[in-house]
């Protein structure tokens, strides 16, 4: 599940990344325009007032007089009132541009996560895909947009201030520049391993992430099974990992900047030396050498501001690696090139056609990526309204047989028919929005009972929702709340019991009126008395629908058109209920088994006594 933590990315700057973020503020020019403008007149009033004060020593001190210093008061005063709106506006612009692309960018994330198949979510962690969509974007967006503010101050500064001292003298401004060489190898070294720790420490956050949340939704398992140490101990260890990582990180950066502070130093000395000499040779005045000093002095500010924000981008690059990962992973299960031309692309707002809901595996396999065979050479026909139960241990190929129906994944050989159609050559929204899925642990959103049943048909009306609710046997403890329908669901669906939860979603399943409907073992997670209730749900939902129940409980699949014994990805038995006891083969065996442990409820029907042998 940590498969995207070990992404191998690139080793040094990424420009074609850069390039597809930097393209979020496409729709967004008239800002990064105004922020441009803003801060090349910032850096041209920072680097025009140290000609105010050469000017103030050279004529106001040197000369002893104040001849044109009320105009000089005027003109200062002016340069720091349109520095001062410069400021505002490039914070104002800066920062509402980081929500705005931020806001984007997690809305695409979003939209992603939605897209992509099951298998996406099978090889990456959740808590990893929540750091991607939040910590991750906040420090991507940060360096696209304070970053191009700080980036833009500090060339246009640099330029500035190299033309205004070349302008006023060469020899000098050639010697303050004899360090940026220096500066260039410096900044090279530390580059490449503060990007390298800074992916560290972004991977090990991701892990860390991951395994809070599983802490958290595990607690309880935790308590009752005495893990607490245990799991404290792992997780100090993945903290460890990310500590030492962020401590190289910042060691590497705290020693880069002092670095470039002390190159400054040196370039203000010898600014200092060579203009010393010059004033003795009455080459340049005290104003020019000041001028010099206050450059030199502030030249080495922006070129610290430069390696700031470049070891910014080593940080922000990871963070933005992970994101375009997400952003341009592959959607495994879509719809092809030839199926979009001939139908349109269909999206789930869209009506589809009604399936009538046959169906056919012909020599199916299939494996997980980089596993083995969980379904082998695997053939099935289901006629409209059929019910399959499906039978084995965990692991055995069950749910992969729903999942394949449903195309949640598509098989590595063979062909699915519905409807005697390749299902690969039939719009993916014509199968999903067909079809009701129950799955074993129910899961209901935050919002009112009505918003969660409605989640199954956006449009379905009030009346249907009663309908759907009155059909499951769920619409009687409805009512017994409040507000009844409007009751809000805290998330997760707390305050509400597990059959209740099944039985709401039960009803969510059927708003949409599906052709195909997969139950999941929806009966294994609830007490005897609650699954009585769920079990006649079910029947009737069921009724003309063709349908897959994966079978915990025998005692709930009696009345099957065909139940299907599967062990290893194969079928070793198949056949009635009757058939199958008749054989005295596996599934004689797990009936009989159970029969003595369970109460034997009946899906279909009231329960028949246990056959005696002879």
């Amino acid at each position: 599940m940590e498969e995207d933590n070990r992404e191998i990315f690139n080793k040094n700057i990424d420009l074609k990344m850069w390039k597809k973020a930097i393209k979020y503020l496409a729709k967004y020019m008239n800002h990064v325009i105004g922020i441009v403008i803003a801060m090349i007149i910032n850096a041209a009033t920072d680097a025009a007032l140290p000609l105010f004060t050469e000017y103030a020593i050279d004529n106001f001190i040197a000369y002893k007089t104040t001849e044109g210093l009320g105009l000089f008061i005027i003109l200062y005063v002016l340069l720091l009132i349109l520095k001062g709106m410069t400021i505002y506006t490039f914070i104002y612009l800066a920062d509402k541009l980081w929500h705005l692309v931020s806001h984007d960018i997690r809305v695409d994330g979003f939209k992603k996560l939605q897209e992509l198949s099951f298998s996406y979510y099978d090889r990456n962690a959740t808590g990893s895909l929540f750091t991607r969509v939040t910590s991750d974007v906040g420090r991507l967006t940060g360096i696209i947009s304070w970053g191009l503010v700080d980036m833009i101050w500090a060339i246009s500064m640099i330029i500035m201030m190299t033309v205004y001292m070349f302008m006023k003298n060469v020899k000098i401004t050639l010697v303050v520049l004899t360090v940026i060489p220096i500066l260039a190898v410096i900044s090279v070294f530390f580059q490449k391993r503060i990007l390298f720790y800074s992916r560290e420490a972004r991977r090990y956050n991701s892990i860390i992430t991951g395994a809070f949340s599983e802490g958290i939704q595990g607690a309880t398992t935790s308590k009752t099974l005495v893990r607490e140490e245990s799991h404290i101990s792992d997780f100090e260890k993945k903290t460890d990992d990310m500590r030492t990582a962020s401590i190289k990180t910042a060691v590497y950066s705290g020693l880069f900047f002092p670095i470039v502070s002390v190159l400054g130093i040196i370039g203000t000395s010898l600014a200092i030396w060579q203009g010393g000499v010059m004033i003795l040779g009455e080459v340049i005045t005290v104003g020019t050498l000041t001028l010099f000093i206050s450059y030199t002095l502030q030249f080495f500010h922006p070129v610290n501001d430069m390696a700031r924000i470049f070891a910014r981008f080593q940080f922000s690059q990871a963070a933005g690696e992970r994101i375009m990962a997400l952003l341009e992973a592959d959607i495994d299960i879509k719809d092809s090139d030839e199926v979009i031309e001939k139908y349109g692309n269909i999206t789930s707002d869209m009506p589809v056609p009604k399936l009538k809901g046959s169906i056919r595996f012909e020599n199916v396999s299939f494996r997980y990526k980089e596993g083995e065979k969980v379904l082998d050479t695997f053939n099935l026909s289901v006629e409209p309204g059929q019910c399959i139960a499906l039978v084995g241990e965990t692991g055995s190929g069950k749910t992969t047989i729903v999942n394949l129906t449903c195309r949640f994944y598509e098989p590595t050989e063979g062909t699915i028919y519905i409807d005697g159609q390749d299902y690969k050559t039939i719009p993916l929204m014509y199968i999903h929005k067909n079809l009701g899925y129950m799955l074993q642990a129910p899961h209901l959103f935050s919002g009112t009972i009505m918003d969660n049943i409605r989640y199954g048909r956006e449009d379905a009306t009030e009346e249907e929702v009663i309908n759907a609710a009155k059909m499951v046997e769920a619409h009687d403890f409805i009512m017994k709340f409040e507000n009844g329908y409007n009751h809000v669901i805290s998330k997760g669906g707390g305050g509400i019991s597990t059959g209740q939860k099944q039985l709401i979603c039960i009803a969510r399943a059927i708003v949409n009126d599906p052709c195909i409907f997969v139950l999941d073992e929806a009966t294994s997670s609830v007490d005897t008395q609650t699954e009585k209730a769920v079990q006649r749900a079910i029947s009737k939902v069921l009724h003309n629908r063709t349908s897959f129940v994966v079978a915990h409980r025998l005692s709930t699949i009696r009345e099957a058109d065909r139940i299907l014994v599967i062990d290893k990805g194969k079928v070793i038995e198949q056949g009635s209920h009757e058939e199958l006891m008749k054989l005295k083969g596996h599934y004689h065996n797990l009936y009989t088994s159970q029969f003595i442990d369970d109460s034997n409820k009946d899906l279909f029907g009231t329960p028949e006594p246990l056959p005696v042998e002879d």
